[in-house]
């Protein structure tokens, strides 16, 4: 059976912040972890983006692990969200857009589009966009 690899977003209510998950998901489901962002502290709500890979069935044994906990999974593949109607179309975002995922969509008119699927979540848009069209859950 060929191992499966998924993109998820867990967002953990306060009481579990503290709790070994990601270890567990290592040794107790034999799965492979790839940290992308997280922020947990004891005194908020923590947050994590990172690709599971393992065997389906040990997967999905996992999933119900975290769930059990109260652990909200979102499947999203992208932390990174653009906001068209806050986008002026300025083009500040394309120099520093390094995969080409902000992009003049129709060069008559200017207009940028985000191709979520080229983005690797550098964050550089959050930093360059003067008006906030770009932005990530933490």
């Amino acid at each position: 059976m060929s191992p499966v690899t998924q993109r998820l977003f867990l967002r953990f209510p306060k009481c579990e912040t503290e709790k070994p998950i990601v270890y567990n998901l290592v040794k107790e489901y034999d799965l492979k972890i790839n940290i992308f962002r997280a922020k947990v502290t004891p005194d908020e709500e923590g947050y994590l983006v990172l690709d599971i890979t393992g065997e389906k069935t040990k997967f999905d044994r996992a999933m119900d692990y975290i769930q059990s906990l109260g652990i909200n999974i979102d499947s999203t593949t992208k932390d990174v969200t653009w906001h068209e109607d806050l986008c002026t179309h300025c083009g500040n975002c394309l120099a520093h857009c390094p995969t080409g995922a902000l992009h003049v969509a129709d060069s008559a008119v200017r207009r940028i589009a985000f191709d979520e699927s080229l983005c690797v979540e550098c964050l550089a848009c959050l930093r360059d966009c003067p008006f906030g069209a770009c932005t990530a859950a933490f």
